[in-house]
């Protein structure tokens, strides 16, 4: 067992043991009268159950029916024997509470001549006493006097107890060795490049002081996630060789106001101790979003926090040698204050990769695969743009599970494809029966295939399937010839054209009462890209205005003029309509153009389930026509 786990659960029992001694203790003490007097009470009160009042005991001795009264507790209980044609002129036992201030009580029993004799308490012994008023007491505080003072041993780690509420959660190493080296990191050499030049600078810092230069206090890395921003941080933290500390940011953010200012004071206290250092702090965005808009006009606890940030990045206390490395992919709800030179002096963009990129990040995760002769990093590169680094990573994991389910020594190109196919679309599922269906399926996903092999500005076909993977039925995969940073008109227009084929070609062969619900996915994509078109790309007969931004929120207004607004919106709506029926009508065109084939492509689809590019490009060039420009 954990001996810190271990020494929690044993001072936990320490502390059970102390409260339940101390509750009998104190119990005792000061009620110990209180239960020798019971004792009496219950030992001569074996006789009897019955109870009398103070007024019908005086009746009884005027009565002349008392023959014996013991006295305890000082006077205050006593037991009396009485008989009375009430009790059947037997002798009885009954209890009586004698009130304060019955003073006459001994001389009325010396004038009725009733033996009476009186019971004192029992002295406690010496040890007792003090145990009961000193000893048990003192061992209750000290062991809560010890429980505080160790709690910062055993949170020490986890940076949790309650006397270490404000120490940094930050977890430090001195010479940290995470096993990630630059060269494990591929695809992204521009943000290698500035991380290389810093580690340089910590190594040799006069090579740069010389003409002057000053480290940067700050270093943001911005990118979607999965591009590398954590493993740029890892890579450094080996390769800096000093102390390194790292945290995330939700770490800083609690519920109890000043407590994440308290923690980055604290963190930056340990790190001015430890210079030069590095200070990583991962996902700043959870306490470096931008002030003002937090409940209570903004004086919330993260904001506390923010502001102690910006304070000990650069403020009057001078921080050297602390270099903080930040990692986000919301740099846009970022305070301004934090991006600023002094603090985060550079910002670096850790994008996705590209072709040559991911050849390269794909090269540094096969190093400890068996891959087949047949598997090309090269084309798997060429097949999935828009793949992160960590999707990468996952995409050659999956094939090696792949193999050893089909208990194979090596990773062939299958199971690199199917893993591929199981990341963009999905698990494969039950292949379906030959029914009208399928067959209907299989000439949308060929009219797909055969308008993009036409078309002079599409993708190229990669592979037509009917195995449904997702919620799609049935997939066309298209892979680009090159990264597309920017996209023109007619590549927009193709790729309407080429997602209108799957419905026209289902219109066209069985006619329009046949048409089903399975494009509706296809239509919301077109309708999005001719929109886009109109409002955002400047590409219609509206003009080059940028209407709407990427929320899709309205960026044109007019000046108190709805009707204007209303007729600006029916014009949008006019060109999306009008760029979707040209390519709806060109669409058509090339399907009646490709009938013959079209029927072919479907026969041999329906009879391998599954028809590859290169296939299908072959049995394209035996019948279409030239490619079609739009």
């Amino acid at each position: 067992m954990d001996r810190n786990l271990l020494q929690k659960i044993l001072i936990a029992l320490f502390l059970i043991a102390s409260l339940i001694v101390g509750a009998k203790t104190f119990t005792f003490g000061n009620f110990a009268k209180t239960e020798v007097r019971n004792e009496k009470l219950e030992v001569n009160s074996t006789l009897s159950s019955s109870r009398m009042t103070y007024g019908r005991f005086l009746e009884y001795l005027e009565m002349g029916w008392v023959k014996q009264v013991d006295l305890y507790d000082n006077s205050r209980n006593a037991i009396v024997q009485a008989s009375s044609p009430e009790l059947g002129n037997r002798p009885q036992a009954i209890r009586v509470e004698i009130p304060v201030g019955a003073s006459q009580l001994i001389q009325k029993l010396k004038e009725y001549n009733i033996d009476f004799d009186a019971h004192p308490i029992p002295r406690k012994s010496i040890f007792i006493m003090i145990a009961s008023n000193l000893l048990l007491p003192l061992i209750f505080i000290g062991g809560l006097i010890f429980f505080f003072q160790n709690s910062e041993n055993f949170s020490q780690n986890s940076g949790s107890g309650p006397m270490n509420l404000g120490k940094s959660p930050a977890k430090f190493e001195q010479r940290p060795d995470t096993g990630i080296t630059f060269d494990d990191i591929a695809g992204i050499d521009e943000a290698k490049a500035e991380f290389e030049e810093i580690v340089s600078f910590l190594k040799e810092p006069d090579k740069y002081t010389r003409v002057g230069a000053k480290i940067p206090k700050g270093v943001l890395l911005i990118g979607p996630p999965g591009t590398g921003k954590t493993l740029l941080a890892k890579a450094i933290a080996n390769e800096a060789n000093v102390p390194f500390f790292s945290v995330a940011g939700s770490e800083f953010v609690e519920m109890f106001i000043g407590i994440g200012a308290a923690r980055i004071r604290d963190l930056f206290k340990k790190a001015s101790e430890n210079t030069p250092c590095i200070v990583f702090i991962d996902e700043i965005d959870a306490v470096g979003r931008e002030r003002g808009s937090g409940v209570g006009g903004g004086n919330d606890e993260r904001e506390q926090t923010l502001n102690q940030l910006l304070t000990e990045m650069d403020g009057f206390k001078e921080n050297k040698g602390v270099i903080v490395v930040g990692a986000t992919n919301r740099v846009d709800i970022l305070d301004a204050a934090l991006l600023r030179p002094g603090r985060f002096d550079r910002q670096i963009t850790v994008g996705l990769p590209d072709r040559l990129g991911r050849i390269g990040i794909l090269k540094v995760h096969a190093k400890n695969k068996p891959f087949d002769d047949d598997v090309s990093l090269v084309q798997l590169a060429n097949r999935t743009p828009g793949f992160s680094g960590a999707d990468l990573a996952n995409l050659l994991n999956e094939s090696a599970i792949l193999a050893t389910r089909y208990k194979q020594e090596t990773i062939t190109k299958k199971e690199v494809n199917e893993a591929a196919d199981r990341i963009i679309g999905g698990i494969a599922g039950t292949t379906m029966e030959d029914t009208k269906n399928k067959k209907l399926i299989a000439y949308h996903e060929v009219g797909h295939a055969i308008i993009g092999s036409l078309l002079q500005y599409h993708d190229e076909v990669e592979k037509i399937t009917l195995i449904p993977r997702g919620g799609a039925k049935g997939l066309t995969w298209f892979t680009p010839n090159e990264d597309q940073g920017l996209v023109t008109r007619s590549q927009l227009l193709a790729r309407i054209v080429s997602t209108l084929g799957g419905r026209v070609t289902e219109q066209i062969v069985f006619g329009d009462p046949e048409v089903t619900t399975g494009a509706s996915n296809d239509l919301q994509q077109i309708t999005s890209i001719a929109r886009q078109m109109v409002t955002r790309y400047g590409m219609s007969n509206i003009g080059p205005i940028a209407l709407e931004d990427d929320d899709n929120e309205q960026m044109f207004t007019s000046t108190g003029d709805s009707e204007y607004n209303e007729n600006l919106a029916d014009r949008i709506d006019t060109e999306v309509c009008k760029i979707i029926n040209y390519c709806e009508n060109l669409a058509t065109k090339m399907i009646l153009d490709n009938r013959t084939i079209i029927d072919l492509a479907v026969e041999k689809l329906l009879e391998v389930e599954t028809l590859d590019g290169e296939d299908f490009r072959e049995l394209v060039k035996q019948y279409t026509i030239l490619p079609t420009k739009l």
